[in-house]
């Protein structure tokens, strides 16, 4: 069913179908989730979260330890902003995201940089030490 169709009257209830069109993350009872990615990249651990709309100064927690990254954003309305749009698909709020670390992680050694809506965290990794298998002795 296209908006047309909605507005004309079609549907009498289009705000209950919008509803059920929304994603599934939408509905997380204690805060929006933070959509990321990750990868590994010249010996580092990459995050990138997207964060549009917030200001990393004011808005934006950052805290690692124990082996786990935690993002924590807050996106507020403007208060200027007086008219109720008709329709709105910005998401506000407060935006949470905990992200379990490699093994190899060096937490004393992380960067954060937001950028275009973009935070990118990066971690230094310490390199595996591969053992090969070895035979041990069974004692008997």
């Amino acid at each position: 069913m296209n908006l047309m169709e909605r507005s004309q009257g079609r549907f009498p209830f289009p705000e209950l179908l919008e509803l059920l069109e929304r994603p599934v993350y939408g509905f997380r009872p204690f805060g929006q989730i933070i959509r990321v990615e990750d990868f590994v990249a010249d010996g580092r651990y990459v995050l990138r979260a997207e964060l549009p709309g917030i200001d990393p100064d004011k808005d934006l927690e950052v805290t690692i330890g124990h082996g786990v990254l935690h993002i924590r954003a807050e996106k507020t309305k403007e208060a200027e902003d007086t008219k109720e749009p008709r329709r709105s698909e910005i998401t506000y709020g407060a935006f949470s995201r905990s992200v379990t670390l490699p093994t190899t992680a060096r937490e004393e050694d992380v960067t954060a940089v937001y950028q275009d809506g973009v935070l990118e965290v990066t971690v230094g990794l310490e390199e595996e030490h591969k053992t090969a298998d070895r035979r041990i002795v069974v004692q008997h």
